[in-house]
């Protein structure tokens, strides 16, 4: 290759999102997890993991797949729903005095049969099946709206029951007309229909990126527990229906009916996680497909095409810089690595790029990730980003008693943060705002010596690491490093 082939700018290593890169090579550099064929199998129908795990890249091949082997899919994205919305649409629990993940159960159900039911009558050639006849009859005379979005349904279903709910009616017929709507009265003569049409179709229903706009509301919950019970019940119709949904591992865990219920429901759950080895092959496998070349060459060959070559064991070896810098997150990898490439096209250095480069990259990255990690935690933990920027100038690491000092300067006051920070800063005390700052991914805690890296860096390690650790017996913390170059942290 020629040294004007290998410019940095001329690599492209994909989208770090999944639904942009579906057509850009996903299919070719996805990695095949034995969690993915579980999902592929339909064994497991949950996803759980952090944003940028890779939940929406396994959801974008199952639904190119399922395709593919002449199944129809039914996608439900961020654009279908909106919590927002919903809170300003329905009534609160108080003032109708009605359980909502109940109806959000019920209205659920109701939109997804519906959902499937329309999907089977878009079929060219009409069956002269009863079955089918009897599906085609309803969806023309009870869902023929055209315009209208995916989850309109829900929205109108939920309407009829908040009305019964909050509405003056006499109790009895109230009473009478709750209990049709909640056994979903309208359908059920249906529903042995829809088993008869699915014994030669298979449907498979994908539902995405459900923490866009979470606020951890009443609706939101409502929203999130209500679909889980009817995606429970509705796989359990047919082997030919399968529904899926990803949701994020914090607001699984922040809808009580979700987590406290974990138990029952933990053979439908997979979990995406990502080890080191996983990430290094995840980067080899996308410059495999950028340079063709090495198409059949092994993922060090392709790692020290992009980076000088250093050995494995080094502090500074390129891998261990930029991996130590993430939260094990594939998109974290893609976008330093895409950061770097730009970087080195930007000053014309050709390839394998130095750790010069690397670090000339990585304020950017770390300034991207810093204000995204503070986005997703935007409903949860307002303006945490403030609380990050107290750190700012600091030493990277810090013993328990320096950092439960900075922790009351913040708290008290004495540090300025956003004002929506001090409004959930003011039921914590130190250690419940280190325990926050620890599962966030911002600090690391030191570990036993005994589980010494073998580079022999000194052993701190991030939730996304050991999530079971007590931090409340950690004696030295550190800032994780992706943050560490946007804040200007420095070297003890």
């Amino acid at each position: 290759m020629s040294t004007v082939a290998l410019q940095g700018s001329s690599i492209d290593l994909g989208a770090p999102a999944a639904e942009r890169d579906i057509d850009r090579g996903l299919e070719h550099y996805f990695v095949e997890s034995d969690a993915f064929r579980r999902v592929l199998r339909g064994e497991t129908t949950v996803i759980l993991g952090n944003r940028g795990a890779g939940k929406s890249a396994i959801f974008q091949i199952l639904a190119r797949r399922s395709r593919g082997n002449g199944a129809r899919v039914i996608e439900l994205a961020p654009d279908d729903y909106s919590y927002e919305m919903l809170q300003r649409t329905m009534q609160t629990e108080e003032q109708g005095s009605w359980a909502k993940q109940g109806a959000y159960a019920a209205a659920w159900k109701y939109t997804l049969y519906a959902l499937v039911m329309k999907e089977l009558c878009k079929k060219q050639v009409r069956s002269k099946n009863a079955s089918e006849a009897a599906i085609r009859k309803y969806i023309r005379t009870y869902h023929h709206q055209p315009g209208m979005g995916k989850l309109w349904a829900l929205i109108s279903y939920l309407k009829r029951l908040e009305g019964f709910k909050i509405g003056k009616y006499e109790a009895q017929v109230k009473t009478k007309e709750l209990e049709r709507l909640y056994k979903l009265e309208e359908i059920r003569h249906l529903v042995p229909h829809l088993q008869k049409a699915l014994e030669d179709q298979r449907v498979v229903v994908v539902i995405d990126e459900l923490d866009k706009g979470w606020d951890s509301s009443e609706d939101a919950q409502a929203f999130i527990a209500g679909l889980f019970q009817a995606c429970v019940s509705l796989n359990g119709l047919s082997v030919n229906l399968r529904l899926y949904v990803s949701l994020r591992q914090e607001l699984y865990e922040n809808t009580p009916s979700l987590y406290e219920d974990a138990q029952k429901y933990r053979d439908m759950i997979e979990s995406v996680s990502w080890s080191e080895a996983d990430l290094y092959s995840l980067i080899a496998r996308r410059i495999r497909y950028a340079l063709p070349k090495l198409a059949d060459a092994p993922d060090q060959k392709c790692w020290n095409t992009l980076f000088v070559a250093r050995p494995r064991k080094g502090a500074n070896e390129p891998f261990r810089y930029i991996v130590d810098r993430t939260l094990h997150r594939p998109r974290e990898m893609i976008l330093f690595c895409v950061q770097c490439l730009h970087t080195a096209g930007e000053r014309k250095v050709p390839l394998p790029l130095g750790l010069d480069t690397i670090v000339l990259a990585e304020f950017e990255y770390s300034r991207g990730r810093t204000h995204d990690v503070a986005a997703e935690q935007r409903f949860q933990y307002p303006d945490v980003l403030s609380v990050f920027e107290a750190f700012r100038g600091h030493e990277h690491t810090f013993e328990r008693a320096q950092l439960e000092y900075l922790m009351l300067e913040i708290i008290s006051g004495e540090l300025t943060v956003g004002v929506r920070a001090r409004t959930w800063l003011a039921d914590f005390d130190e250690d419940a705002l280190i325990d926050v700052l620890w599962r966030v991914g911002f600090l690391t805690a030191e570990i036993a010596v005994s589980t010494q890296r073998r580079d022999g860096a000194t052993p701190f390690v991030g939730h996304h690491q050991v999530p079971q650790l007590d931090v409340r017996n950690v004696r030295r913390f550190a800032i994780h490093p992706m943050y560490r170059a946007y804040l200007g942290t420095r070297e003890p």
